[in-house]
């Protein structure tokens, strides 16, 4: 029985096939049996633990939280990122992150205390339901696949140019501390971008293993420069291990605690919660690229990403963020500065280094999970937050453009200024503007009305 029970756990990939799993469409995989263990993300996770500890500040700013008890919703938040690597989706999930800003504009409006908490609440449940929504009746793979490229490249192009823009703009992280910021920049875009880098790891072992750690590297270089010339407020070390003080958290913030939401606060919530879904359809985009990438270098190994099985996953960590512990970020289908940290490691090495996309995916939130429920690590790099945050938005928007650029090579150039339009409206007026306006100039430019039903 138990020799059974290993080949059947235990089986090996055949060459251009899925990544072996159990439990039939649930696709289970458990680490050390379907894949190994990858500690260079692990390592990377651990460190870039500072991306998601960023959250916490606009957590007490807008909600009141305690910061002992806004860094235990953002631990538990991020293990719920493990629902997708462990149940088949390969994306390195994460927060819409893009519509913070639209996020704590809407709580802003009501009071401050369990009504603010309530509408939180409200407007979790609705994003929960309408990733629910297209999950089940399969829009997510419909929208996929039927939105035009000229809109999904405008999506892009303006998701990109909002991530870049929200840091340089006025009060934007980079001028809080900018001569660090671009210096970590500069040595991430160079390690993971550039023409250069590209030799560099195939002639040098050892540049080869910084490498693979991301973006890991130059944060804490640019981390550690920061603290040396003054803008990084040198840490202050706490060795104990961060509680999670999960009964205060039910019984203070849960909806079982604060009530219900009344009505009218989900019929406020409700065209906000169409915009994050439109933000996050970005990230769906996004991810579909990168792993159809992915596929293109890996041969060996195929990686399906199903939009319904993300979306459902997505309302099923809303559902339960918001019922227990309504979170600022919500949670979207994926982290572009992850994705592209993992993806790369997987794409510039071999079956015989890396075997599986799964151990890397699977490792970066362990690490990162495990990372943040340690004190000393959490109070070393608890004043590079902004660093960090920064760096990954500047990757999403370098991400964002140029996948959209490749869309657009073989399209005409109507697609294009219609794609340039959809993204610059998106990037200055929001979501629900810039795709108002992409749907239109579609309509008004790209469809042929004359020959509409012409076989």
């Amino acid at each position: 029985m138990a020799v059974i029970m290993a080949l059947y756990f235990g089986k090996k990939r055949e060459y251009g096939s899925e990544q072996p799993y159990i439990l039939g469409p649930l696709k289970l995989r458990l680490p050390s049996i379907h894949y190994g263990m990858e500690f260079p993300d692990w390592i990377q996770g651990a460190i870039l633990c500072v991306v998601p500890m960023s959250i916490t500040a606009i957590m007490m700013d807008s909600l009141g939280i305690p910061f002992e008890l806004a860094i235990a919703f953002v631990i538990i938040n991020n293990f719920l990122y493990l629902l997708h690597t462990h149940f088949g989706d390969p994306s390195i999930a994460g927060w819409i992150t893009a519509g913070i800003p639209l996020y704590v504009s809407f709580l802003a409006g009501f009071p401050e205390g369990d009504a603010r908490i309530q509408a939180l609440i409200a407007l979790q449940l609705m994003v929960a339901f309408i990733f629910l929504f297209m999950g089940l009746f399969k829009g997510a793979d419909t929208l996929v696949k039927k939105v035009p490229v000229s809109l999904k490249a405008g999506i892009l192009l303006g998701a990109g140019m909002a991530a870049v823009y929200g840091q340089f703009a006025e009060g934007g992280r980079v001028w809080s501390m900018p001569i660090t910021i671009l210096t970590g920049a500069a040595l991430g875009f160079f390690m993971m971008f550039s023409k250069t880098a590209a030799p560099l790891r195939e002639k040098y072992g050892f540049f080869r293993y910084i490498a693979q750690f991301g973006i890991a590297v130059p944060f804490f270089i640019a981390y550690m420069f920061g603290i040396m010339i003054g803008e990084v407020t040198p840490p202050r070390i706490d060795w104990s291990f961060v509680s999670l003080p999960l009964g205060e958290i039910f019984a203070t913030y849960s909806i079982f605690a604060v009530g219900m939401p009344p009505v009218e606060y989900f019929v406020q919530a409700f065209p906000l919660a169409l915009a994050a879904y439109i933000i996050a359809f970005g990230d769906i985009l996004v991810v579909n690229s990168l792993l159809k990438n992915a596929d293109e270098v890996r041969k060996d190994e195929k990686l399906v990403f199903s939009p319904n099985r993300n979306s459902i996953i997505c309302s099923i960590r809303n559902f339960f963020m918001g019922s227990f512990m309504p979170f600022l970020g919500l949670c979207g289908p994926q982290w572009t500065g992850g994705q592209v940290l993992v993806l790369n490691r997987y794409m510039h090495n071999s079956r015989e280094q890396v075997d599986s996309y799964w151990g890397g995916a699977t490792g970066l939130f362990w690490g990162m999970s495990i990372a943040l429920m340690i004190g000393p690590i959490v109070t070393l790099f608890q004043p590079g937050v902004n660093i960090g945050m920064t760096l990954t938005m500047l990757i999403q928007g370098y991400i964002c453009g140029y996948l959209a650029m490749t869309m657009l090579k073989t399209e005409g150039n109507l697609q294009k200024g219609i794609a340039a339009i959809t993204g610059a409206v998106l990037a200055s007026k929001g979501a629900s503007w810039g795709l108002g306006v992409g749907i239109v100039l579609f309509l008004l430019l790209e469809r042929n009305w004359v020959n509409l039903g012409r076989g």
